[in-house]
């Protein structure tokens, strides 16, 4: 049995910075996560791909962001429990909680911190035949490393932020030697500066946007090398290319933790404000998966609620305790 003071569920950036937070109490984490490396959507997705939200950084790589949170946590020395999904859950005797991961991990604490962003989430698959056989083969659902596509020819799907950003990114730092942006509409629900990028792109002949249309098949001996299309009052087109990455978005689940008893509303959980606790003592969300009037998804506002949520904890190890604020520009960080 590992004992903590906090079972983070998540280790994205919210997750990771909860450990900081955390330890400036000298409270100990231990966090769960079914990716296999700590992250979350940062590293999973999109790790290569700017943010420009976070104070104090101009601009930075998803990827490096997680570097630096880990950094930041490192002196507060938190448990990791990787590639596992937390399972269940059990109240204790002594009032506190057990959770089991499904290859049979517990870890004991007085409280849980849910920070899983979108929960377990997959990409939306197109309904294609054969689909299955060149996943992995040319067929990608999600880009990892822009450099993986370096002089290829790359076909995207989709008319969201997603495929029209890697749609420009591609094309702008030169990597894929040819990019086809498809989408089934003539308009696009993307952020307004994305299209018109795309469409300054596409009059550039820097992109080859194909509207009105979708990919019904795939041809290749082993891996991708046509696609079959089809356009809306045009002749079918076969398009030879190299990869083709539908971005569909992602269907979001909680997994287990929806039957875990807490208030959930369009698959996030309910939270009270004041310290981002669930309907259930000793249970917290942050994060993408939490939801309250006004919630905004976003990484900063994620590390505000972390913030609020450790004193919340605190309290609840250390009831006869009185909590001093102290800034760390005065008190220093003093890790384990």
């Amino acid at each position: 049995m590992i004992e903590t003071d906090i079972i983070i569920i998540g280790a994205g950036p919210c997750g990771l910075f909860t450990v900081f937070e955390a330890g400036l109490l000298k409270l100990h984490c231990h966090l769960i996560d079914a990716l296999p490396q700590a992250g979350g959507q940062l590293t999973e997705i999109y790790p290569k791909k700017p943010i420009y939200d976070i104070p104090g950084f101009p601009e930075v790589l998803a990827g490096d962001l997680v570097d630096e949170l880990m950094k930041q946590a490192a002196p507060f020395k938190p448990g990791f429990s990787l590639g596992e999904r937390a399972e269940m859950i059990e109240k204790t005797k002594d009032n506190q909680f057990i959770v089991t991961t499904n290859r049979g991990t517990a870890i004991k604490a007085h409280n849980i911190a849910i920070a899983g962003g979108l929960g377990c989430f997959e990409p939306r698959k197109p309904p294609v035949q054969n689909l299955e056989m060149y996943e992995d083969k040319g067929v990608e659902y999600i880009i990892r490393d822009p450099h993986f596509y370096r002089d290829k020819r790359v076909v995207i799907s989709g008319g969201g932020d997603s495929a029209l950003d890697w749609a420009v990114f591609l094309t702008e730092n030169k990597i894929a030697s040819e990019v086809h942006l498809v989408h089934r509409r003539v308009s696009f629900r993307g952020h307004p500066d994305s299209v018109q990028k795309v469409l300054d792109l596409a009059a550039a002949g820097r992109i080859q946007l194909i509207t009105d249309a979708e990919v019904i098949g795939i041809e290749g001996d082993g891996k991708v090398e046509k696609l079959r299309i089809e356009r809306q009052d045009k002749e079918p087109l076969l398009l030879e290319c190299d990869h083709w990455v539908p971005l569909f978005g992602l269907s979001p689940k909680l997994g287990p933790i929806a039957d875990w008893g807490l208030n959930i509303d369009k698959n996030a959980i309910v939270v009270d404000t004041f310290d981002y606790s669930t309907n259930i003592p000793g249970i917290y969300a942050i994060g993408d998966i939490n939801t309250y009037p006004g919630k905004l998804k976003l990484i900063l506002c994620g590390f505000h609620e972390a913030t609020l949520m450790v004193q919340s904890a605190f309290k609840r190890i250390y009831p006869d305790k009185n909590l001093v604020l102290k800034y760390t520009t005065v008190n220093g960080v003093q890790g384990f």
